[in-house]
């Protein structure tokens, strides 16, 4: 079950316009009409919108009297969190690892570098110093 809610969850993310809506909504409670006012679309396209967050359990719409507010359901969003958090541990380790790979071969360089420039002098150099 978990699987088809976050195949919901990431097709209703994919949009750009519910992405936005949700947005609006992280703000507040908002009734449908005040929702709408920013997108160039018809009502009955912000509607589908909002369908498409609501079957993905990101949003409830509620109804007062004539007002129909939107809602958004922190749950949802905490359950993709959650399923990305293996994978930033995952990335959060890959990273560490490169870095101590990337200290370890600055560290050779920086010894290269050092052991190059004490080695032993050439004869001119040696010439130079007895004239």
């Amino acid at each position: 079950m978990v699987k088809l809610n976050l195949d919901a969850t990431f097709s209703a993310l994919a949009d750009p316009t519910r992405r936005a809506i949700l947005a609006r909504l992280a703000l507040g409670d908002t009734p449908v009409l005040e929702l709408a006012k920013p997108f160039a679309m018809s009502l009955p396209a912000v509607s589908k919108h909002l369908k498409v967050l609501e079957r993905a359990g990101l949003i409830t719409r509620g109804r007062e009297a004539q007002w129909r507010p939107c809602r958004i359901e922190p749950r949802a969003l905490k359950e993709v969190d959650d399923w990305l958090e293996h994978y930033r541990r995952f990335y959060d380790e890959s990273f560490d690892r490169l870095d101590d790979y990337l200290k370890k071969l600055q560290a050779k360089e920086r010894q290269t570098t050092e052991t190059k420039g004490r080695g032993p002098k050439t004869r001119s150099a040696q010439r130079g110093r007895k004239k």
